[in-house]
């Protein structure tokens, strides 16, 4: 009969495929760790809640279209190989301007500069991303600095060369020599409104010149 037949048969259905038509060229994709899937030697970025899941892309009228059950979860223009189309929001925001990695001292010398607070580790990142070379002689230097000025005028010193951009020791010793004198720029403040006095007026009518006088 058939209702018992089903019964023994129900085990092996399976659902239906989607009756949703596809155009273009329907490809399975793995995305990878990067969240990017890759078509035509080209990556393409995806939802990062999609890493490890395998995704439908769809390649037509010059765009590339990610989805998952159904859904559209990245819409990228066509790119060529060896390119990359990266959408922020697939990974929770915009990327940083700058690396945010934290300084990690190894010599002596490092441990002992990185000691003087926060302002000596931006020192030292601002001289790596400046490419200045030989940092281990640099720190040395500035450690005499501190021996010959104190730990308060040295802080001070790093500050104003991080301001300023300067990242070698030859440039501390230079804002050091200079003293407290020196002018510290700040941003512009607001306009300043002065009222002007009321004075009296007269028409034009008074000053004007009567015959045979």
């Amino acid at each position: 009969m058939p209702a018992v037949r089903l019964v023994t048969e129900v085990g092996l259905l399976g659902p239906l495929p989607s009756l949703r038509p596809r155009i273009g060229r329907v490809t399975l994709r793995k995305v990878d760790k990067l969240s990017c899937v890759r078509i035509g030697s080209a990556r393409y970025s995806v939802p990062v809640r999609l890493i490890g899941h395998s995704v439908e892309v769809i390649c037509v009228d010059g765009r590339v279209r990610v989805l998952d059950a159904d859904e559209i979860v990245a819409d990228h223009a066509l790119v060529a190989p060896g390119e990359a189309s990266v959408v922020d929001d697939h990974y929770g925001g915009a990327r940083p301007d700058k690396p945010l990695r934290a300084v990690r001292p190894s010599t002596p010398a490092e441990k002992a500069f990185c000691a003087l607070g926060p302002v000596a580790e931006t020192f030292l990142k601002g001289a790596a991303a400046a490419g200045v070379t030989r940092l281990g002689v640099e720190l040395e230097e500035l450690a005499g600095l501190e021996a010959a000025h104190g730990t308060e005028t040295l802080v001070a010193a790093l500050e104003r060369a991080v301001a300023f951009g300067r990242w070698r020791a030859a440039d501390v010793r230079s804002i050091l020599a200079a003293g407290t004198g020196t002018p510290r720029p700040t941003a512009p403040g607001e306009a300043l409104v002065i009222p002007l006095p009321i004075v009296g007026v007269r028409p034009l009518a008074d000053y004007a010149i009567e015959a045979g006088s």
